[in-house]
């Protein structure tokens, strides 16, 4: 593809062995962050839009499991310059280039600055006092690897944070992603006719799955350009589940997660519930199922069925993957070398 983004089909086709590479440099770097000193005190609160924005959102409910207080926030949501605080912020951005997100951060002490980017240099990574960088992984436009290794980032920071130890799982899940993507990729293709003449797609999570929900409606949005929402399980059930009809829900989690997809499909709606637990399917409650793992490997491998099951609902709704309708120009900085 132009413009420097690779193909859909080539990021996905290396994702898990970039995912592993980019696993392999992020944990000593947040380990030396670590023993510098960096990721200690006060929790972190972490900035961004869009993918960004989702991704933070497993890493922030491990360390709120710590007991650490932390933040995601929406980047263009708070007037300017940020409330003065003793959390230092984290500038989270794929491309490095985010504007909203470029702004909180050049409005905060530069001592609290910090930023999570791919891209290196970067005008954000350049903002930064701090700062943990993927590596310039190339990324599709509908971003894939990127999305998945800012999670991976994000989640070891989390583990790490005031003398946290970082989970042995990080370090095998390249090889997991691999073989759920062995394992799920025709059982989750064989699931796009559902989407066949859908008018729209919700994504439900529990709590830490709600990165996965938002991140899956905004690639349904992005590549299949279907009128798709993302919000948590109890957001939900307090009404919004209200305008069930003509439509898919693709729910992620366990326990409760059931009920909600059971509700569904008995009143005669699409489910597809993406969970670890056993499930009692139904003609219309079809059930995926993925490893048990901590809350932040679990969202890279929820983003994964979301990533293959959109190619192929793009596929059976004749949409073209590559090809973008509306292209905003004051969203990103500006730079003096092409963006990827």
């Amino acid at each position: 593809m132009s413009n420097g983004y690779l193909a859909y089909a080539a990021a996905r086709s290396t994702q898990a062995e970039e995912l592993e590479a980019a696993i392999g440099r992020l944990t000593p770097a947040v380990r030396a962050l670590a023993a510098d000193g960096r990721l200690a005190g006060p929790g972190p609160v972490f900035v961004g839009i869009g993918a960004s924005l989702a991704a933070a959102c497993a890493p922030v409910w491990e360390l709120r499991s710590r007991g650490i207080h932390s933040w995601r926030l929406g980047a263009g949501d708070h007037p300017l310059p940020f409330p003065a605080s003793v959390h230092p912020v984290f500038g989270v951005s794929q491309s490095g280039r985010s504007a909203e997100t470029l702004a909180v951060l050049e409005s905060v002490e530069p001592a609290l600055r910090h930023a999570v980017v791919n891209m290196v240099p970067s005008p954000i990574a350049d903002a930064a006092t701090g700062l943990l960088d993927l590596g310039s992984i190339p990324d599709s436009y509908a971003s894939t690897i990127g999305f998945t290794a800012t999670v991976a980032a994000l989640g070891i920071l989390a583990d790490a944070w005031d003398g946290g130890t970082v989970d042995e799982g990080w370090a095998g899940l390249g090889a997991a992603f691999a073989t759920a993507e062995k394992e799920l990729g025709e059982q989750v293709r064989g699931l796009a006719p559902l989407f066949a003449t859908a008018t729209s797609a919700d994504f439900v999570g529990a709590g830490p799955a709600v990165g996965s929900a938002e991140g899956s409606a905004l690639l349904f949005r992005e590549v299949a350009r279907i009128p798709s929402t993302g919000m948590s399980t109890r957001q939900y059930l307090h009404g919004a589940m209200e305008s069930a009809g003509g439509g898919v829900h693709v729910i992620f989690g366990d326990s409760r997660e059931h009920a909600v997809a059971g509700t569904l499909a008995s009143a005669g709606h699409q489910v597809i519930l993406v969970t670890g637990e056993p499930v009692r399917e139904s003609p219309l409650l079809h059930a995926v199922r993925v490893p048990r793992m901590p809350a932040a490997q679990r969202a890279v491998i929820e983003i994964l069925v979301a990533q293959i099951l959109v190619e192929a609902v793009a596929e059976v709704r004749g949409v073209d993957v590559e090809e973008f309708v509306f292209h905003n120009s004051d969203i990103k900085v500006t730079t003096e070398r092409p963006a990827v």
